[in-house]
């Protein structure tokens, strides 16, 4: 049984290794080209800007459309019900997202933010780029997880449950967070913001793939849709991201370019912000002996942030040249790599979970 999984994931693998294999060296072309195009065509990005709606881009929510589609044609919508009597993945997710996560990223970012890099921030920018980082801190990521998830051969209808659950609390739980670790008293989160995202990043892709496979299983079975039709679709996912990618930084060419030191400064905590929520969430599912296809987006829901919200809330209470906005931006920046180095090690360690049963 073990052998017929690994020889699947490893064919897969090959009929997408000219993507997947240099990944994060197109990701990195990509971001180039979009800093590019923000910087020398600014056009491209404003006439893009135009087309949104309560902060939220349509052209990027399309194309998250094209990342996600293809995971949700494979979910057996029969399985959900049976994916949501294993209460240890969503165990996993919503402790470490909504206990550990927020006040993880407070402290990570006071420690280096407010004290390690102190001599290089004024006081008053320090404290607005730690205003960002919580943001990005209290919000677990609703739609990369699904491309995280593709990539580590997570199991879709599991991965669509802890998302969903996730969207629920975070309508919630968001803003009170933010408050807190804030200490403001008044906070004004873009709810209409919070809402479409769901809509376009979950709801609307969810919908396609629902009517899709079920129009495919009728029409050309089972055996078609996955030895043809989904085979068909592997690079689309990977094309989705790498032309996201480009869009979102060609907004930011700008604000990437004129403060490239303090972005560094800014990314550190972020960066050991990711990789320390996922060893926790990561070590806790192997602890409990958590089948990898549901471990890994476990992992991957908390170690990513929901920056499309972050950057929104952001802008709307602090402003968009404030120190918060380009904190939020700078998670857009390390977000994607990072999470594809998480992938990697996800999938080189997929032993050391148990099969699913």
């Amino acid at each position: 049984m073990m052998q017929k999984e690994e020889i699947k994931v490893e064919d897969k693998t090959k009929n997408i290794g000219f993507f997947e294999k240099y990944l994060t060296v197109w990701v990195g072309i990509c971001i180039v080209a979009g800093v590019i195009i923000g910087r020398l065509w600014p056009t491209v990005p404003n006439t893009l800007s135009q087309w949104e709606y309560a902060q939220v881009s349509i052209p990027v929510a399309i194309l998250i459309w094209f990342m996600i589609y293809p995971m949700m044609v494979e979910i057996d919508f029969s399985s959900i019900k049976e994916a949501s009597k294993r209460p240890k993945g969503l165990t996993i997710t919503l402790v470490t997202n909504w206990i550990i996560k927020p006040f993880t990223m407070f402290f990570f970012s006071w420690l280096f933010l407010r004290v390690i890099f102190q001599p290089f921030i004024s006081d008053a920018l320090s404290q607005q780029y730690v205003a960002g980082a919580i943001l990005l801190g209290a919000a677990p990521c609703t739609a990369m997880v699904f491309v995280w998830s593709y990539l580590t051969d997570g199991d879709p209808a599991y991965t669509l449950i802890q998302v969903s659950i996730n969207d629920v609390v975070l309508v919630f739980a968001y803003a009170p967070i933010v408050m807190f670790l804030l200490g403001l008293g008044q906070l004004s989160v873009p709810w209409n913001t919070v809402l479409l995202s769901v809509i376009l990043y979950v709801v609307v892709p969810l919908a396609m793939g629902y009517v899709s496979r079920k129009y495919i299983l009728k029409k050309k079975g089972k055996d078609w849709l996955e030895n043809v039709f989904l085979k068909k679709l592997d690079n689309v996912t990977i094309i989705g991201l790498l032309l996201t990618l480009i869009i979102l930084f060609s907004f930011q060419g700008d604000v990437i370019v004129n403060n490239p030191f303090h972005i560094v400064l800014i990314a550190v905590p972020l960066i050991i912000q990711t990789f320390f929520i996922f060893t926790i969430a990561y070590s806790w599912a192997k602890i409990w002996k958590v089948e990898h296809s549901v471990a890994a987006p476990a992992a991957m829901i908390g170690a990513s942030n929901f920056f499309e919200l972050a950057v929104a809330t952001a802008i709307s209470v602090f402003g968009i040249s404030s120190g918060a906005a380009l904190a939020t931006v700078v998670g857009v920046l390390v977000e994607v790599p990072v999470m594809l180095g998480l992938v990697a090690i996800a999938n080189k360690t997929r032993h050391w979970f148990p099969e699913k049963i």
